[in-house]
């Protein structure tokens, strides 16, 4: 079983950074306050998905700044 890197999302590129959204996104939960970077593994990433489909932890809510179209 491998643990590489699957879902990183960095507040930088984050059109959301600095709305009430923020506040309320997976990133802010698990970072804390003042967030910039998450990073999981994907075993991370399949436990996270389970945790917010019942209501657990706030959902991921970024979107990324300049996204290709």
């Amino acid at each position: 079983m491998t643990n590489d890197i699957e879902l990183s999302i960095s507040c930088h590129e984050c059109v959301r950074r600095g709305t009430p959204d923020c506040a309320d996104c997976l990133v802010s939960f698990v970072i804390g306050e003042v967030p910039d970077e998450l990073v999981m593994t994907s075993l991370d990433a399949d436990v996270v998905q389970l945790f917010t489909a019942q209501g657990m932890i706030p959902r991921l809510k970024f979107h990324q700044r300049n996204a290709p179209q």
